[in-house]
């Protein structure tokens, strides 16, 4: 038996990233207790953690955030917001003021004009400030701790989560006002950078309660990646030629649909690229930009600049996809009372629609988002007592309380699940025939697991990181089939063309049953098709 410490808060953010660090740090200004738990060590885990991002920070100028706005929209399908994305604009150039001041993040001034450039962060420095921020407000941060099931009341209200100390062997349950999932996405356990803590498990606990999910259809992003590398920044490729595995140019990689052309490429061959479009004065900025994307040729004895080297793509998921858990109010709230999402676990088609935010847009949703639902989780948790830990039960199901008596393993779960999640000829290249058979799989490996996936102390995280994987793909494959046309990312090769019949939310949730339908664009924009 497992031992168990109690504790209660107003307000517990699941998650260690930007998103839940900026939640726990509003809901502390708003009044709460709060405590933070992380599946690793808040300020170093996570996919912004080990990276450099851009920020969409854009001056509130009205012309210019207009084209901000515009800039994506198409390529999101049309199904972006305006509501969000003027909320998100404002809402980033405020925190981002912020972290300079009361965050002490040492942004880089600009030498011809004297003005700070807050378009971007350095995620170690940004982290590490964020984490001394919230500690010095009073946020209790517990590290090395995965969630492993969410507690709820007999109302359904969810009220807190039970956690396993993965250093001491023990387990947390505890009792909060209200719950905070940031718990990144699901990139399937690729190898991206970063993305070895985002499985997917905020997503499988918030389907256990009953939340519903939106865009699980665009959650196939490919990062492009030196062979071998976990480094996926794909931006930098911009200033590359790609070639076949013969030297010959690869054409059409560089173009608007060049990942497409690589990806069918490696079905065949191996692909090369070599950074050779970028002139001096950009190879210096790109160093100053990304220098963790240099290492791994620099420790090569590789100039990628004027030499070749081999390149692949990494599945990105729901990281740089923009499907998640849906959001139903400005303060992020889920359709589950007491349950408020952020940052890539929550949906990010509020402001990309159907088509990556990249790091820019992912992260200023991040800290947006965050915001809002620290806010909105401290005033659900005033308006209601915080509970005693004894009325609450675990909502948690597959890989904690198997329904049959036949025996399956984390690993036979996980190994089955990404062979259907990660090759590029059935999630990115997509046509109807191979998500139908991917899918079948998937039920039949969920089936399996539901009936005989357990385990017990610190082998339930991976048992739960199995279960989590494969419930986020078969929700993205349901909807992926269900969306019969080409809008975002979402691209089919059965169903080429843009359908303005389909100019909508497709929604869903469940588990062993999983069911869909569509929501309405609140504010469309002009041009729909």
């Amino acid at each position: 038996m497992t031992e168990t410490r109690q504790l209660g808060t107003d307000v517990l953010v699941v998650g260690g990233g930007p998103a839940a660090c900026w939640a726990a740090l509003h809901a502390r200004e708003a009044g709460a207790d709060v405590v933070l738990v992380d599946k690793g060590y808040c300020g170093t885990s996570g996919a912004t953690a080990p990276a450099g991002t851009g920020v969409w920070y854009v001056a509130p100028d009205p012309a210019a955030r207009a084209a901000a706005k515009a800039s994506r929209e198409a390529l999101g399908g049309y199904l972006a917001d305006h509501h969000w994305m003027d909320r998100v604009l404002e809402q980033t150039y405020t925190n981002m003021d912020r972290l300079a001041v009361e965050g002490r993040y040492p942004f880089p001034v600009d030498p011809a004009t004297g003005r700070p450039l807050r378009t971007g962060v350095q995620g170690p420095e940004y982290m590490r400030r964020m984490r001394a921020w919230i500690r010095r407000l009073g946020v209790r941060i517990i590290d090395h701790a995965p969630v492993l099931e969410l507690l709820v009341d007999a109302d359904g209200v969810v009220r807190g989560a039970v956690g396993h100390e993965v250093r001491s062997g023990v387990d947390l349950r505890i009792a909060a006002g209200a719950v905070v999932l940031a718990t990144g996405g699901c990139a399937f356990l690729s190898g991206a950078l970063g993305t070895n803590v985002d499985t997917g498990d905020g997503a499988l606990m918030a389907a256990e309660v009953g939340a519903r999910f939106s865009g699980m259809e665009f959650s196939n992003a490919y990062g492009i990646a030196a062979k071998g590398s976990t480094i996926t920044k794909t931006a930098y490729y911009a200033y590359a030629t790609f070639f076949h595995e013969d030297g010959r140019v690869l054409e059409g990689a560089g173009s608007a649909t060049g990942r497409s052309v690589i990806a069918r490429t490696l079905l065949r061959e191996k692909v090369f690229a070599q950074l050779d479009r970028a002139d001096a004065g950009v190879r210096e900025q790109m160093r100053l930009g990304q220098p963790n994307f240099f290492l791994q040729f620099d420790r090569r004895g590789i100039d990628p600049f004027t030499q070749r080297f081999e390149v692949d793509l990494l599945a990105e998921g729901t990281v740089r996809g923009t499907g998640g858990i849906d959001v139903v109010g400005d303060d992020c709230a889920t359709t589950v009372p007491g349950l408020y999402a952020a940052g890539d676990a929550a949906t990010r088609e509020r402001i990309c629609g159907g088509f990556t935010g990249g790091g820019s847009h992912n992260a200023a949703w991040a800290m947006s988002s965050g915001t809002w639902a620290g806010r909105g989780a401290a005033a659900f948790a005033r308006r209601s007592p915080r509970p005693g830990v004894d009325g609450l039960r675990g909502a948690g199901r597959t890989g904690l309380c198997p329904t049959g008596s036949a025996r399956v393993t984390a690993e036979e779960v996980l190994r089955s699940a990404r062979a259907q999640l990660l090759p590029i000829e059935v999630n990115y290249l997509r046509d109807g025939d191979g998500l139908g058979a991917a899918l079948g799989e998937l039920d039949g490996v969920w089936s399996e697991a539901a009936r005989g996936l357990r385990a017990s102390g610190t082998e339930r995280v991976r048992a739960r990181q199995a279960a989590a994987v494969t419930a986020v793909g078969r929700l993205m494959y349901r909807s992926a089939l269900s969306r019969t046309e080409s809008r975002g990312m979402s691209k089919r090769a059965d169903h080429p063309e843009l359908d303005p019949a389909q100019h909508h939310h497709i929604v869903g949730g469940g588990l062993d049953e999983i069911w869909l339908g569509t929501a309405p664009i609140r504010t469309p924009a002009a041009v729909a098709s």
